[in-house]
């Protein structure tokens, strides 16, 4: 069974930056897809980002050019850099893992931008 960990969030201005991690135990992070999504207040839970196995990436239209989804297999950890932090990126993050169509969910960390 796969459990994810995520950290890094916080407070932080506009246009700022923040990096958020997710560690996760088991033995198949390697072969499994993982993302980013998010979900504001009043708001359902949209995909931001995700990476393959293979490190093939997508990206929300809203976060284009301004975070980054990478993947360390070897420390089974993916990362998501978000630069030029908006006031509606406020949210909690959620990682996800889906391996072969079984989704897994981290606790979630919540980001505020706020001046």
């Amino acid at each position: 069974q796969v459990q994810l960990v995520e950290s890094g969030g916080g407070l932080v201005q506009p246009g700022g930056s923040l990096r958020l991690s997710c560690a996760a135990s088991g033995s198949i992070f390697s072969r499994s897809s993982m993302g980013w999504y998010r979900q504001a207040p009043g708001k359902q839970r949209e995909l931001v980002a995700s990476i393959t196995p293979s490190t093939t990436t997508r990206y929300a239209d809203s976060v284009k050019g301004r975070f980054t989804i990478s993947r360390d297999n070897a420390k089974n950890t993916v990362y998501l850099q978000m630069n030029a932090l908006k006031f509606e990126d406020t949210a909690v993050y959620y990682c996800n893992a889906n391996y072969f169509g079984v989704n897994v969910w981290g606790q979630g960390t919540l980001v505020t931008v706020s001046s």
